[in-house]
């Protein structure tokens, strides 16, 4: 009998492949050849599951985008639940949000292949909604972050909520591009300590 073969699981295994070859050669080297090569497939089999490069680039995206939010997410069930979030609540923020930088080789890959995607749709329409998409995950969960800091009142008063926002979703993109691209010289102490400071400046002041 023929291999059944998963369609779900093929497409995911050629996005894998997308993402390894980018982070290995560059995106531009990340063509249906390549891709199918690296994936150990026929480059018919890719065109079968995609219509076209775009297609596939925009898939790749996505899977990017799902493997830090599925790190991300643990540390933001603990933290943005108020029955669980403890006193540590601090700390807790400081490890939520550092999850988005290069601390180590895995999340400067991530966060590479992250600035990889973002160049590209400056000059690619086609991968600027994906692009977009993945930004508004980033400050959405800035906001979370301090929309549940105001109301456990470990906020100063009177913060704009919108641009607190904005600044701290900005830092964490200027980090992780300096980080990404000196990584000899930024490291994940500094990187801790930069936001840890950061969040000082917002903090309520002590009773």
């Amino acid at each position: 009998m023929p291999k059944i073969v998963d369609p779900a699981e093929r497409r995911q295994a050629v996005a894998d492949a997308v993402l390894r070859v980018a982070a290995r050669e560059g995106l531009e080297h990340a063509s249906l050849r390549n891709v199918a090569e690296e994936a150990g497939l026929a480059i018919g089999s890719v065109r079968h599951y995609f219509a076209g490069g775009s297609e596939l680039m925009i898939f790749a995206m996505g899977e990017l985008a799902h493997r830090i939010e599925a790190r991300i997410g643990t540390h933001a069930a603990v933290l943005l639940n108020p029955a669980t979030a403890g006193t540590d609540r601090r700390e807790r923020t400081v490890r939520l949000l550092a999850e988005t930088l290069p601390l180590d080789a895995g999340r400067r890959e991530e966060s590479a292949l992250w600035l990889s995607f973002v160049t590209a749709a400056r000059t690619r329409p086609d991968l600027r909604p994906r692009a977009a998409e993945m930004q508004a995950g980033l400050d959405g969960l800035v906001r979370r972050v301090l929309t549940e800091s105001e109301r456990s009142g470990g906020l100063a008063p009177g913060l704009d909520l919108d641009v607190e926002t904005r600044r701290l979703s900005a830092l964490l993109d200027g980090l992780t591009l300096q980080a990404v691209q000196h990584p000899d010289l930024i490291g994940p102490d500094e990187l801790r300590a930069v936001l840890r400071r950061h969040l000082d400046t917002l903090a309520a002041p002590a009773s």
